[in-house]
């Protein structure tokens, strides 16, 4: 990857015949298996390398297919290649959208980007040119008409029969977000082994952070999450590592320090980088003015409206950096490793005075004006009140949650939510069961573990 930005971010739009080859998501099967190589080839379905179908599931497709009985040979290839998306090694993300699992899968926009050899795909909405090649065609048999348990009904319709509209129609069943742009966000990944590089467009990023991200082995870009009113307000945010040596707003509070009973001069350094030379950032950006909706904006200006927060990390490596909202709070959490070095000797995952080995729950919908610093066109800032941010102890824009554990343990830092980990690098809340929140944590030589995070463990 080296010499590729690893700051840009672009959009794609996903697409049952195209996802296999051109997207990255995790490649998970419908019944959790992984995807596998076909003992034989397929005779229906003819996916190549790693898929989801065996042989039999193979012909239980084509036998599924030709009970449809579709006329059309428009509708009938669409058709055909909507059913085989059983087998595409991505089919568990392609069958389930929120909560609950899909009869048909998601039908939407293209992967390709607008300017590749594959541009005359990108401009076309899968769903749409389902419901054109197929609403009047009497179709058998048809994955669209389901009961209300969900089940296939067995007998003959017109998709115009069941929906009053295309739109009505794609509601339905195209979308693989929420925000009600059809949008998912992703990076084209090259196959494993096959020494290629990230298959991205950088001359036409949604938003560039070249200048601002520090990029090393454990530094970067490390996430990005879409506010839970994106399309109302427009209002997303990115984590990520600055090298304030080479940065001017790379400026924060060391991590360790005298209120959590450290001494930045007592650290050793680190490859020629000095304690808290490095930072992780949480900057909130808008796709507002850019479009007529924010959904629909293909570019965004890299200008921060606020930093949310800035710490200083006492070493280059375990600093976690997801962010992600709870799907039933709606507030950020923020997944911080324990600094780094060996078996962490300074004990930073264990000391609640530090935010190092902690996930942090942050409210930044309720921002106290006295502390609200905006970040100007040229970078600069201003505050709109008496106080600083330090004077208050935070490390932001934000306030905190009543309800961190801190009202139970007035010897926790107020940010914390959970502590004791090593380097919490992914996590994510059950679809089914949003109370489960869960996180996969760095082992040291030998074991990695999978954690059921709970309040203020």
């Amino acid at each position: 990857m080296d010499g590729i930005p690893s700051v840009i971010f672009f959009f794609f739009f996903c697409n049952i015949l195209l996802l296999t080859r051109y997207g990255s998501a995790y490649p998970l099967c419908t019944d959790s298996r992984s995807p596998f190589i076909p003992k034989s080839p397929h005779a229906f379905c003819q996916y190549s390398g790693r898929g989801c179908c065996n042989s039999t599931e193979d012909v239980e497709l084509r036998k599924q297919f030709k009970s449809l009985n579709v006329s059309g040979y428009g509708c009938a290839s669409l058709l055909k290649s909507t059913i085989c998306s059983r087998c595409d090694p991505f089919s568990a993300e392609l069958y389930r959208i929120g909560s609950g699992p899909r009869v048909v899968p998601v039908l939407c926009n293209s992967t390709v980007l607008a300017n590749s050899s594959q541009s005359h795909l990108a401009a076309t909405d899968f769903c749409s040119k389902v419901w054109d090649e197929c609403h009047n065609l009497s179709i058998s048999n048809s994955p669209f008409t389901k009961d209300k348990a969900g089940s296939v009904v067995n007998s003959s319709s017109r998709l115009t029969e069941l929906w009053e509209s295309k739109g009505a129609f794609c509601d339905e069943f195209g979308g693989a977000s929420g925000d009600g742009s059809g949008k998912i966000w992703l990076a084209t990944v090259p196959a494993e082994g096959s020494g290629e590089t990230l298959g991205i467009d950088v001359s036409n990023p949604f938003l560039d952070l070249t200048d601002e991200v520090y990029y090393d082995t454990e530094l970067g870009m490390m996430g990005i999450a879409f506010h839970p009113n994106f399309q109302q307000n427009g209002r997303f945010f990115a984590s990520f590592n600055c090298d304030k040596v080479k940065w001017p707003e790379c400026s924060g509070r060391c991590s360790c320090n005298s209120h959590m009973g450290c001494d930045p001069s007592k650290l050793p350094s680190e490859n020629g980088a000095q304690p808290c030379q490095y930072h992780s950032i949480i900057a909130e950006f808008s796709a507002n003015g850019t479009s007529s909706q924010p959904s629909q904006a293909t570019s965004v200006q890299p200008l921060e409206v606020r930093r949310i927060f800035t710490m200083g990390l006492p070493f280059a490596a375990h600093h976690g950096g997801q962010i992600l909202f709870g799907p039933e709070d709606g507030y950020l959490y923020f997944m911080m490793g324990d600094g780094g070095s060996i078996g962490d000797p300074y004990n930073f995952s264990q000391n609640k005075k530090s935010l190092l080995g902690k996930i942090m729950r942050l409210d930044i919908d309720n921002i106290p004006r006295e502390l609200q610093i905006e970040f100007s066109v040229s970078g600069s800032t201003s505050s709109t009140g008496g106080q600083t941010i330090t004077d208050r102890g935070l490390w932001g824009n934000y306030s905190v949650p009543g309800d961190n554990p801190f009202s139970e343990d007035e010897g926790l830092e107020p940010e914390i939510w959970a502590l004791g980990l090593r380097n919490p690098w992914r996590c994510t809340f059950d679809a089914d069961r949003p109370s489960y929140f869960l996180c996969a944590d760095v082992g040291q030589d030998e074991y990695e573990e999978v954690d059921l995070i709970t309040k203020g463990w």
